[in-house]
């Protein structure tokens, strides 16, 4: 029995690669986040404009990746007691924050993610790696909610191709071929709620059909014993107990959003990351 979640649940987790819903957030405070979200987005600012968005877009490139080190109430997020109680019981008590990932699909959108699996390109070695993908908006079927195979976990690593899909919201368009779609299960979620699910597990999501954003944000944990093997280069924020392998180097805390301090370091933590994800590709990082 951990300290939130029983043994059948971790069980559960363990046999099919994922577990949802679990509520984090109330309504109130789902909603808060989410207008905090939009208020970045709605602002013109030096940051923004080095990054060729216009006021009002939505955050896209960089700003996509490791936001936990660009704004305060991510950062908190990400070291929620509630959300690393969870995150304890599956890895244990010594955490990292690897990265933190925005996916946005704008109402009635042709965005998607294809059949992935994230250990595949990531670069990360390490049996303890979990995600916890936070909604901000309803993440339904039809607003393009998460959808996983489960027990994928557990088989040799399927292959990958990289299609640069204009619409697939993945850096390379990687995708998983073949899929038998029947297998899969819809993990939908409630604006507060998350779904845990290892980074070994094929997973994907489909168009936003509904007239809402689809907001949410996938926070990447790993035990400090992890190993990054395709990059001399790279970094993680200590959340809970200590680091006794020296493996990734650590992230500042902001204490503000956009603290000068937090930001450099963003500028060249987000660059050695993306050079991971396109590591093997003679493609440029493309990515919005």
């Amino acid at each position: 029995m951990g300290k939130v979640l029983n043994d059948a649940i971790i069980s559960e987790y363990q046999r099919t690669g994922s577990y949802s819903p679990i509520k984090i957030f109330d309504s109130d405070k789902a909603r808060s986040l989410r207008a905090s979200l939009e208020a970045v987005e709605s602002k013109r600012g030096p940051v923004f404009t080095e990054n060729r968005a216009k006021s009002g877009d939505p955050i896209k490139g960089s700003y996509r990746f490791k936001s936990h080190l660009l704004f305060k109430w991510l950062s908190d997020v990400v070291r929620h007691p509630k959300i690393l109680n969870i995150v304890e019981d599956l890895i244990g008590p010594d955490i990292l924050c690897w990265t933190t990932h925005w996916f946005i699909k704008e109402a009635n959108s042709r965005q998607y993610v294809s059949w992935h699996q994230d250990s595949n390109y990531w670069g990360v070695e390490s049996e303890n790696f979990v995600s916890v993908w936070l909604a901000l908006s309803p993440s339904t079927e039809k607003s393009g909610c998460l959808r996983v195979l489960p027990g994928s976990h557990l088989t040799a690593p399927l292959s990958h191709v990289d299609t640069w899909e204009k619409d697939n919201m993945l850096t390379r368009g990687q995708e998983i071929l073949g899929i038998d779609e029947n297998r899969a299960e819809s993990l939908e979620l409630q604006p507060g709620e998350v779904a845990l699910f290892d980074y070994r597990l094929a997973h994907a999501s489909n168009p936003n059909k509904s007239n809402d954003r689809r907001i949410g944000i996938g926070i990447r944990y790993i035990s400090p014993s992890a190993r990054q093997v395709l990059t001399n280069t790279d970094s993680a924020s200590l959340v809970r107990g200590s680091d006794r392998f020296g493996n990734f180097q650590l992230e500042p805390e902001p204490r503000y959003d956009f603290d000068p301090a937090a930001v450099a370091f963003h500028t060249a933590a987000d660059k050695a990351q993306r050079d991971v994800y396109y590591r093997g590709s003679d493609a440029v990082n493309m990515a919005d």
